[in-house]
């Protein structure tokens, strides 16, 4: 390693919904910023319409397994942003009332649906989200809502970031858009970066961060290898004014908890409180005589190459009859219509009425051969942050058991009877619609091989009032550690009871005005005021009057 160490105003780690957005308005407000990402950079050319091994879809995921969880999330430029569905909901007003296992509302007091409303504007305006029409929902979507009719509740499409006008309807989704129609951080907040003068390291894995005599920050990274994860070919030193923390909630936390040796003391909530968004599958495995029956649905006259649930987009049909605030805390939950792709969707499914084993055997290979009449509905809950942290692995983390993709992490997770409450109760649902006068079979998927899994972590660093239960302040910045951000889903304090890209994406365009007057106190020339990506700047100005006239106060211990 060379002696000589790098400066920059702003070094952001991770390039996700969290670091896209904050290195776009930083890098535009005129800071040096530094975008250090552990995954690759693939372009769309690179993203391959197969889920082989050591494709773009190993390439780009990151598949932890813990004791009781495991996540799966984003690993490249972009984040999660590449592989996500496109789900953009805000979340439900009741959800930032919610007291979980703390006994007191979660959120911070400056957070509500009608705060963050401006800041979801903001979003929408940059990602050009919009609310799908019947007419755009595919072939799964539609019969997910036609069964929910058929059994007395509601269904409605859903709002999603992608642009009609390109989308092929090829449902390869989660290894990357090819045509960028899918609105990826890739084609809008990351170039407008780039274009502001801002740097992307991809392959650069952050190990922890030091304090400097005169109050900076220096980050100490890895250089992986870009086809072996495994391998680390040199290491470096970043020295920056401000850190901007979105690694993501299964890597966020781990960076912190390796830099406390170095650091001091960290907030109690970093590496706690974990939430998988109250996650859970269920495969419908139809009949099809049934499906036409008493939906009057068929797939044509055989001719498409493949079965029509797995053609189109990800989800586009969900059920929010549950999503009603009146109802109590671990009883709200939507329910969604999902094409997960052969993989784990494959091992986990389980075998309705089976006389044995639920996930593997003899009855499990032969639904196997009925696959082109599987239906995945996706359950999201309230949960009750149940996720540890253990010690930090040496490097990384999580210790990579393969080349790509998959390790071992130190997550624990015991759901407790309110999350199994609201388990059974959306695992009831899904079966009272779609077993409904024999339209199909259901079970939930198996928490034996993986325990509980997310594909939307969150909290693990959550912000708060209360320092006891929360890591950050309403600001995002890390208690005890001024100049320190977290603006990705490990900020989030809760489940979400809906997909949480929007959420996230909103709280950290929040964070940035904070993150801007931190800075300037720090001495860097930087300011806050750049329009969306996309040249528009009506969300802009509805949110620059929310900023006048608020003295930022630096987080307390």
């Amino acid at each position: 390693m060379s002696n000589a160490i790098e400066k920059t105003d702003i070094l952001v780690i991770g390039s996700g919904f969290g670091g896209a957005i904050t290195a776009y308005h930083l890098a535009a407000g005129g800071a040096k910023v530094t975008v250090l990402e552990r995954g690759p950079w693939l372009r769309s050319t690179d993203f391959e319409h197969d889920y082989k091994l050591g494709s773009s879809y190993t390439r780009a995921f990151d598949f932890v397994v813990g004791d009781g969880m495991s996540v799966l999330g984003g690993n490249c430029v972009g984040g999660g942003s590449v592989v996500y569905f496109a789900a953009m909901p805000r979340a439900p007003r009741f959800v930032f009332d919610r007291q979980g296992s703390i006994g007191r509302r979660m959120w911070p007091a400056a957070l509500s649906r009608d705060t963050l409303d401006p800041w979801y504007d903001r979003i929408e305006e940059s990602l050009s989200v919009s609310k799908q029409e019947w007419s755009d929902v595919s072939y799964a979507g539609g019969l997910w809502a036609a069964a929910c009719n058929h059994a007395g509740r509601t269904a409605n499409p859903l709002a999603v970031a992608i642009d009609n006008s390109k989308c092929a309807n090829c449902n390869f989704m989660m290894a990357g858009c090819r045509f960028e129609a899918k609105q990826s951080l890739t084609v809008n907040y990351l170039p407008a970066a780039i274009a502001h003068g801002a740097e992307i390291r991809p392959l650069h894995e952050v190990q922890h961060l030091t304090r400097t005599a005169e109050g900076d920050y220096r980050i100490h990274y890895n250089v992986i290898d870009d086809q072996d994860y495994r391998v680390h070919h040199e290491s470096g030193v970043i020295e920056a004014k401000i850190v901007v923390m979105a690694a993501g909630a299964a890597a966020t936390p781990v960076i912190l908890q390796r830099s406390e040796a170095h650091l001091g003391s960290m907030p109690h909530a970093v590496g706690r409180y974990f939430s998988g968004n109250g996650e859970r599958l269920n495969t419908a495995i139809l009949n099809e005589d049934k499906v036409a029956e008493l939906l009057g649905l068929s797939r044509g006259d055989g001719a498409l190459p493949y079965g029509a649930n797995a053609i189109g987009r990800g989800p586009t049909v969900a059920s929010w009859d549950k999503l009603d605030g009146s109802l109590p805390e671990y009883s709200r939950y939507s329910l969604e219509q999902l094409y997960f792709p052969p993989g784990l969707g494959t091992i986990l499914a389980q075998v309705p009425d089976a006389t044995g084993p639920t996930w593997f055997g003899r009855e499990k290979k032969e639904i196997l051969k009925n696959w082109k009449s599987w239906l995945t509905i996706f359950s999201m809950i309230e949960d009750d942050n149940e996720g540890v942290f253990g010690p930090p692995p040496e490097t990384g983390n999580a210790l990579r058991i393969s080349q790509q993709m998959l390790g071992r992490g130190n997550l624990s997770y015991r759901p407790t009877k309110n999350t199994w409450h609201g388990w059974n109760q959306s695992d009831a649902e899904v079966k009272e619609i779609l077993e409904k006068d024999g339209l199909a079979k259901v079970m939930p998927w198996t928490n034996d091989l993986v325990g509980a899994y997310t594909v939307h972590p969150l909290a693990s660093c959550r912000m708060g009032d209360d320092p006891r239960t929360s890591a950050l302040d309403d600001t995002n910045e890390l208690r005890g550690h001024s100049g320190v951000f977290v603006t990705d889903g490990s900020a989030i304090p809760g489940a979400l009871t809906v997909n949480p890209a929007m959420t996230i994406a909103a709280v950290a365009e929040r964070a940035v005005p904070h993150i801007v007057a931190e800075a300037q106190r720090r001495g860097v020339a930087v300011s806050y005021g750049a329009p969306a990506p996309t040249g528009y700047k009506s969300g802009r100005n509805a949110v620059l009057p929310l900023l006048r006239n608020k003295p930022r106060q630096p987080a307390g211990v």
